[in-house]
């Protein structure tokens, strides 16, 4: 064993020892001031502890100190009862204390008790016991957010270990404090009956052993009682309130002094009307100008210091933060913060800024919100953050909307105008600033206030320029809602699925499809404006199919007739039947007959004249639905629709095609025209 190890023990064992062995009064004297020495020794340590696992050992040092002093209670009560003296050190506390009052030093005796014994002692306790309690409370969350660092790669196994240590320590020192207080609380009820054991005894035996009068006995023993009740008291209350500073500790970043004059002292304005209110007092009460004038000025002092010294820091502040931009701009580092490419962007010029602040009534960027959540409800999509910024380079009123750093759609506004669409019939009355509708080219006028009313009335419809820029977003963020959907927004759906479903997902992935194949399906569904919402029916139709394929477009095709339902109420909504183009018997054939086959999957291959032919064909039906103001809707048979999808978009991105088994038997579907060779 170390010598350390042979000091400590031999320490223990000579605390029981003095409970039982008499000592001298001089090695009584210098164990008293030990025990002082000791109790200041730890309320300093306890101050200056950053977090309350820095004093661990505490509530063993609790204990050892509390039965160290019960040990010196011991020997000095017989030492008072059978030599009626206790050493110089009990003496002196006694006599100074009391300063020839007995009843002086008992009631000042007796507050140090209740001190101790209500204020302190009680606090602590309490406050061990809700953090013991709280702590263990909180121990699976914290568990649970090691687990995630850890999964998530932002810690490694050791500093994982580390933190699931450090957790448990906590709850084992929390816990220990709990009990460890319960040790000063006997301790004050000890030093209450030891008090009336000295002075009842003491007066007993003075005046039947020591041939003393009844006033001699009374005086001698009531200074050596409420002497070696200070003696006892005094280290004890040090102890007491290093527990409660201990456990009172909490979301600390310093020890005790940094804290007070960080916290405290961070409010100068407070400190003038702390001391205009003490200078009052002085003034305007019998309180003598002359003793708060010293203690407002001091604040007053203070104040100023404080106000000089925060404005410097935040001086030196700025200036580091400038430096720091500084050197990131030097460092070579820094050029691959410009690699990043935002999914989407928002510029616009400095004309439209009014849209964009708040502060001059803007709402754009609530309107974004809605945009954002109107997406994810009808297309299930998670729309990434929109990033806004003004662009000197842009005209005034000019705006660009671009996707992954390409601009995909780009428009006007004017302010103070309002955008009319005609309804189909001219009115020469209103006049205005011809135009386009940004979102789907229709001719339109921007119109002022003064015409807004009349245009109203004829039938026009009018908007005001931030629903024309949400209009033209949304649109176009509906259009490439599959550019925006890539593998990383795809494992976070999938995430999410499996918090509710997770056989689905577990079955799936990785077993059966990757998340790369599933983001191919959905990018497919979305490019043809299909809502990816119901992800638990995509996923268990690509669980069933997978095994079998993994082509993405014959996959997307058995995804879309099981969304059949959502697809006819997507298009055939109100219970109006769906008016469609049908594709003729011929022209089946002939794209049937043109599909040709590879290991890396299937393909149409059309020569040029029979592709322009079908392109004129098409064009003719379908203008007969937009004539009627209907959505233009092909409807073909479910072999061929993708591979005719893919001939059509080319050319006529907006244009939907379906196949016979995406709807559902019950949809009431007309034919308004026949494509055909």
């Amino acid at each position: 064993m170390r010598t350390r190890d042979l000091f400590i023990l031999s320490g223990i064992i000579g605390i029981i020892l003095m409970m039982v062995v008499p000592i001298p009064l001089a090695l009584l004297d210098f164990l008293l001031i030990i025990n002082i020495t000791i109790a200041l020794m730890i309320i300093l340590i306890a101050m200056n502890t950053q977090q309350a696992l820095d004093f661990s050992i505490f509530p063993t040092l609790l204990l050892i100190t509390t039965l160290f002093r019960l040990a010196l209670n011991v020997s000095t009560t017989r030492n008072i009862l059978t030599e009626a003296e206790a050493g110089n050190v009990v003496a002196t506390f006694g006599s100074f204390v009391a300063g020839g009052n007995l009843v002086v030093g008992f009631v000042v005796f007796l507050i140090l008790v209740i001190v101790q014994f209500i204020v302190i002692t009680k606090g602590s306790e309490r406050v061990a016991e809700v953090g013991a309690r709280f702590t263990l409370d909180a121990m699976p969350g914290k568990q649970m957010a090691i687990d995630a660092d850890l999964n998530s790669g932002l810690i490694n196994e050791q500093e994982a270990k580390d933190r699931r240590k450090k957790i448990e320590r906590e709850a084992d020192f929390y816990g220990a404090m709990d009990g460890a207080s319960k040790f000063v609380k006997g301790d004050a009820i000890a030093s209450i009956v030891i008090l009336f054991i000295n002075m009842i005894g003491g007066l007993i035996i003075g005046a039947t052993f020591h041939d003393m009068t009844l006033s001699e006995s009374l005086k001698t023993f009531s200074i050596l009682t409420i002497g070696d009740g200070l003696v006892s008291q005094i280290p004890a209350l040090l102890i007491s309130s290093a527990a409660g500073i201990i456990v009172t500790r909490a979301a600390s970043e310093g020890n005790l002094a940094s804290d007070l004059t960080a916290q405290l002292f961070s409010y100068p304005k407070l400190l003038y009307v702390v001391a205009g209110t003490i200078l009052f007092l002085g003034i305007f009460t019998p309180i003598h100008f002359i003793t708060t004038a010293p203690i407002a000025g001091l604040l007053i002092l203070a104040a100023v210091r404080m106000q000089r010294n925060l404005s410097r820091k935040a001086e030196e502040t700025e200036h580091m933060v400038e430096e720091q931009k500084i050197e990131e701009v030097r460092s070579p580092e820094s050029v691959v913060s410009l690699l990043s490419v935002d999914p989407i962007e928002f510029e616009f010029g400095y004309g439209l800024i009014p849209l964009a602040d708040t502060e001059q009534g803007g709402d754009l960027l609530d309107r974004i919100i809605l945009i954002r959540r109107q997406c994810a409800l009808e297309l299930g999509l998670v729309v990434p953050v929109i990033r806004i910024h003004d662009n000197i380079q842009l005209r005034p009123n000019d705006y660009v909307i671009k996707i992954k750093g390409n601009t995909v759609a780009r428009g006007d506004l004017l302010l103070n105008h309002y955008l009319a669409m005609s309804p189909g019939i001219e009115d020469d009355s209103i006049v205005g600033i011809e135009t386009s509708e940004p979102a789907f080219g229709l001719p339109a006028l921007w119109i002022d206030e003064s015409m807004k009313e009349r245009a109203e009335l004829s039938g026009y419809t009018v908007v005001d320029p931030p629903s024309v820029v949400a209009t033209h977003l949304t649109e176009v963020v509906k259009r490439h809602a599959h550019e925006l959907l890539g593998r990383q927004e795809t494992k976070l759906l999938v995430e999410n699925v499996k918090e509710s479903y997770p056989a689905i997902v577990e079955e799936l992935i990785p077993n059966v499809l990757s998340v790369g194949d599933i983001q191919k399906v959905l990018a497919k569904l979305l490019k043809e404006k299909i809502s990816i919402r119901d992800l638990v029916t995509i996923f268990e139709t690509l669980a069933d199919y997978g095994t079998y394929t993994k082509d993405p477009d014959i996959l997307t095709e058995y995804v879309r007739q099981a969304l059949s339902r959502q697809i006819t109420n997507q298009f055939a909504s109100g219970g109006d039947s769906l008016k469609v183009v049908t594709i003729g018997p011929a022209l089946e054939k002939k794209i049937a007959e043109s599909v040709q086959q590879t290991e890396h999957g299937s393909y149409l291959a059309l020569d040029p004249v029979s592709s322009q032919t079908i392109f004129q064909k098409v064009t003719e039906q379908v203008s007969k639905l937009v004539q009627q103001g209907q959505q233009p809707v092909i409807l073909a048979s479910p072999t061929i629709r993708m591979y005719l999808r893919q001939l059509l978009e080319r050319t006529m991105q907006d244009i939907t095609v379906l196949s016979y088994s995406e709807l559902e038997p019950q949809a009431e579907i007309q034919s308004v025209g026949v494509v055909n060779l």
